[in-house]
């Protein structure tokens, strides 16, 4: 694949960013046996214990209480007074997160996890939430405060609902066929051009010898990245957090890149490229990290900036890549200590573009340019729609989580330049 595939571009626009608590298909289901349950015992509500069947919290709990293990929502207490109203809640509170909870742990006096209401109310208004017994070292977020940092938390092997590759798989056969079907049909065009027998071409890695200085490269690290990721998202809430699904969604992206580059093989111009290859492994290979590692996905973001040219947008050659920034992007939004500071709107980026290398300007005797950048970037998505609960405003902050807006950034790079 030699350019940036409109369909891989477009995903960041279809993952929907994670909910302020948990995503619903993250609530393990009553017949786990893992139950989470509100109950009314004193200052606060808090929830039974996590090891316990859901037919048992049912049948000794004192009402009202609020059972997430069979419903996704509690209403405000007071409406009904009844079953499923729990004082303090807001009405639309998302599941809570069982698959965080149980890999805390016991609390201090050896009682299983529990999750209970802060006493206090938050600034403004709202609950907030904490496991009971054990303060607030997994941190503390109120309803629709963004992205929360367990997304890479997964429930254990052996409690996992969906276990080994094949049943994850499952999760997104259909997306699987869809982008397989789509490299196909690209190859079925490549086939009524001039083509020659499968071939191998070393095409090297950054050099200024190289096509494309190297762009080409972090072209297909974040075009399999960005696939890992959409498939994860599916395997993810599909399988309720089941561990092992970033591995599998990185293996499946792999995959279907390891098989568009056999067409590559058979282009006049390009050849089976052992560098693609690498380099779809590693962007895989990022995306497994950040859905794993705790708190990484929050921090640490691969992005790509297009900036125009005189023709807005190049689809294909030389000026499509030149138009290619990527970078890292260490988040302020990531760190809570931020939360209330103008800094938490901003990123420190270090990145890479060339320029300089179409053939036009070879031709002319001008040397190709590589600029390895460092900068400060303004967090569009955290920005705008940082705590936005909408459907609309959490797609919009997946897709900057992907894309950095252009002229939102400060670099100085190898070459002496500053701007952006």
């Amino acid at each position: 694949m030699k350019r940036i595939c409109g369909p891989l571009l477009g995903l960041a626009a279809v993952v929907g960013a994670v909910p302020a608590l948990a995503d619903t298909a993250d609530v393990p289901a009553a017949d786990r046996s893992v139950g989470s349950m509100l109950t009314n015992t004193g200052d606060a509500p808090v929830s039974a214990s996590l090891t316990a069947p859901a037919a048992a919290i049912r049948d000794s709990a004192p009402a009202p209480y609020c059972d997430l293990s069979a419903q996704d929502t509690c209403r405000v207490g007071g409406l009904d007074q009844g079953e499923g109203a729990v004082p303090g809640l807001a009405e639309g509170v998302p599941g809570w997160d069982l698959a965080r909870l149980a890999a805390a742990g016991p609390s201090p006096d050896g009682n299983p996890a529990a999750l209970a209401l802060e006493p206090d109310l938050g600034a403004d208004g709202t609950a907030r939430y904490r496991l009971a017994d054990q303060g607030c070292g997994l941190a503390c977020y109120p309803p629709g405060s963004g992205i929360p940092d367990d997304w890479a938390d997964h429930v254990p092997a052996d409690q996992s609902r969906t276990r080994g590759f094949w049943k994850q798989a499952g999760a997104v056969k259909t997306e699987s066929l869809l982008f397989l079907g789509y490299f196909s049909s690209m190859t079925v065009i490549k086939l009524t051009k001039d083509t020659k027998a499968f071939h191998f071409k070393d095409e090297g890695w950054f050099g200024k010898d190289t096509d494309n200085i190297g762009i080409d490269k972090l072209t297909h690290a974040f075009n399999t990245y960005l696939l890992a990721e959409f498939l994860h998202d599916r395997i993810h809430r599909r399988t309720e957090a089941s561990a092992g699904d970033a591995l599998t969604a990185g293996l499946i992206a792999s995959g279907l890149m390891l098989y568009n580059e056999f067409s590559d093989g058979i282009e006049v111009d390009s050849g089976w490229s052992i560098q693609d290859v690498a380099m779809n492994f590693a962007g895989a290979g990022f995306s497994v990290l950040r859905n794993t590692v705790p708190g990484l996905k929050e921090k640490l973001a691969f992005k790509i900036e297009v900036i125009p040219n005189g023709q807005i947008y190049s689809h294909t050659g030389k000026k499509h890549y030149e138009q290619q920034r990527f970078m890292l992007s260490l988040r302020g939004a990531g760190f809570h200590q931020l939360d209330n500071s103008p800094l938490r709107y901003l990123d420190l980026q270090v990145g890479y573009y060339a320029s300089d290398f179409t053939n036009q300007d070879r031709e002319a005797g001008i040397e190709p340019k590589r600029h390895l950048f460092v900068g400060v970037g303004l967090n569009l998505g955290e920005l705008l729609f940082g705590k936005s609960t909408s459907k609309l405003g959490r797609a919009a902050y997946s897709v900057l989580d992907y894309f950095q807006v252009p002229y939102t950034s400060l670099r100085y790079d190898t070459t002496g330049r500053f701007g952006n």
